[in-house]
């Protein structure tokens, strides 16, 4: 059997053709080749055309067919991996009502305040396990209120990758996994928290058929088999939001194990078993794909929104004229730390794991004398890599105590320099494996077709390329981190001191 693994990203959409058996893959492809653009009509905002989503998966899925290292029609099962915590909202013909707002829109964080002060920390903590904060429920309520004539128009509303999964096969679901990354899902309860609802004023039919992440979401419609070379009444077997997709692909399904990604966004998803909750909603813990209310898997988030995007600015602006391995290349030869040159990377919307608070892209310590293209370069990568320092410092406090991480060999951890500056910021070996979304989303598809008996099984016997560990840059990564982080602290008057990560 074949396995097809669709990857909704935010810059482009990534298919890849995976031999079930051997789990090779066979063909991979990616649309477009230069990055999806973000809609801002307003400071902010972030949205994306979700059409342009289902055009973007069509056109990859023909790429992949087109390299001839496969038979179309051998495909058995379809999976599906998508940017975590957008909104999507259709009418009773399945066609959007309006652009998709996505994951780094920020114009919801009042809708969410409100939602928790009438909700209450205790509720919030005990069956949410977060702040309905700026996610997809909080979103929904800003339509409402702004766009009510819309609103009356919505059949359903979904996420990204349930919107995909509806035009491949005319059925709308979704998960508590999906439902727990918009903080619609009581873990105490498990079930759609009432509570939530009731608030907001939704009614519970816009919320799809709520299913396991490993189950038949829809077979593939004959119209659409037709169009794409595919065979009619395939399943689609898997759904799930990119982090937890991530940390599938890395085999990280058990307490203790870590995952990791670099890409637009940074972000760091550790699994745990218990209903870890932080009081400031800074890191954020959601319904592991393999979460159960028998056994509970959580998988807590960190998000950093200016990671990825924070490197393709100082690329575009100070090496322009350079291929990404190129600006490596040339921020290699700035010194550890920057020669003093400080970055904020923290440009694409609030950040959660800041409550909130609008800090903004900074450099600092700017010397016209002394630093160079090469050293902002630099100073960008490293900026993000203290930046999930800070992050994990969150973590740690809580009683996350991670000794590993596991990463994918892409986006930022293709770069030397980032990798080595994350692992000495950070104090964690970094193993480095080849893998990518789009390949756990179809092996998740095995999974969820019952090819493999468990992901366990799926993932058997992948050793990792690589691991990377803390050299002896050391310690200037960490004097250079404390200087960070005095800086950063000095741009957030308005949080309590219990709000912020120990030193």
């Amino acid at each position: 059997m074949l396995l097809l693994g669709i990857d909704l990203g935010t810059s482009s959409i990534k298919v890849s053709v995976v031999d079930a058996a051997t789990r090779r893959v066979l063909a991979a492809a990616s649309y477009p080749d230069t990055e999806r653009e973000i809609i801002v009509r307003q400071p902010g905002w972030a949205e994306q055309d979700p059409r342009q989503w289902w055009a973007d998966a069509q056109h990859a899925i023909r790429k992949a067919h087109a390299t001839g290292a496969y038979n179309p029609v051998e495909i058995g099962a379809i999976g599906i991996a998508y940017q975590m915590h957008g909104l999507v909202v259709v009418d009773e013909t399945r066609q959007p009502l309006r652009d998709a707002i996505i994951w780094c829109d920020s114009r919801a964080v009042p809708y969410g305040e409100a939602a928790q002060q009438a909700l209450g920390d205790e509720y919030c903590q005990t069956h949410l396990l977060n702040s309905p904060g700026n996610f997809t429920a909080a979103k929904l309520a800003w339509v409402r209120e702004n766009e009510p004539a819309l609103y009356a128009q919505i059949d359903h509303i979904m996420l990204p990758g349930d919107y995909l999964a509806l035009q491949l096969t005319g059925v709308a679901t979704t998960s508590p996994s999906a439902l727990s990354e918009g903080i619609f899902w009581d873990f105490a309860r498990h079930e759609l928290s009432g509570e939530v609802l009731d608030y907001f004023g939704f009614d519970k039919k816009l919320i799809p058929l709520v299913q396991d992440v490993f189950s038949t979401h829809g077979q593939l419609r004959p119209e659409v088999a037709a169009e794409l070379g595919l065979t009619p009444g395939i399943p689609v077997a898997y759904k799930a939001g990119d982090q937890p997709n991530n940390a599938l692909a890395l085999n990280a399904l058990e307490p203790g194990e870590v995952a990791a990604t670099a890409g637009t966004s940074g972000v760091i998803y550790a699994v745990t078993d218990q209903l870890f909750v932080d009081a400031q909603s800074r890191v954020n813990p959601f319904a592991h794909v393999n979460h159960t209310r028998a056994q509970p898997r959580l998988g807590v988030l960190l998000c950093i929104n200016g990671a990825g995007s924070m490197n393709r600015w100082a690329k575009q602006t100070f090496a322009a004229h350079l291929s990404y391995p190129g600006a490596n290349a040339l921020a290699a030869k700035a010194p550890a730390g920057s020669d003093g040159l400080l970055c904020l990377p923290f440009g694409n919307g609030v950040e959660r794991m800041l409550a909130n608070h609008p800090v903004g892209a900074h450099f600092h310590g700017l010397d016209l004398n002394v630093h160079t293209p090469a050293h902002l370069l630099r100073a960008a990568q490293e900026g993000v890599a203290f930046a999930f320092r800070y992050g994990l410092d969150v973590m740690r406090a809580g009683g996350l105590h991670p000794a590993v991480v596991r990463a994918a060999y892409t986006n930022m951890f293709l770069s030397e320099l980032f990798t080595r500056a994350f692992v000495n910021a950070t104090g964690l070996a970094v193993e480095l494996y080849e893998t990518d979304g789009s390949v756990g989303a179809a092996l998740g598809a095995g999974i969820g077709v019952g090819y493999y008996a468990t992901p366990a099984v799926a993932f058997r016997a992948v050793p990792p390329l690589r691991t990377v560990y803390p050299d002896a840059d050391a310690p200037a990564y960490e004097a250079a981190y404390q200087r960070w982080r005095q800086v950063l602290l000095s741009l957030l008057p308005a949080l309590m001191p219990a709000a912020l990560p120990v030193a």
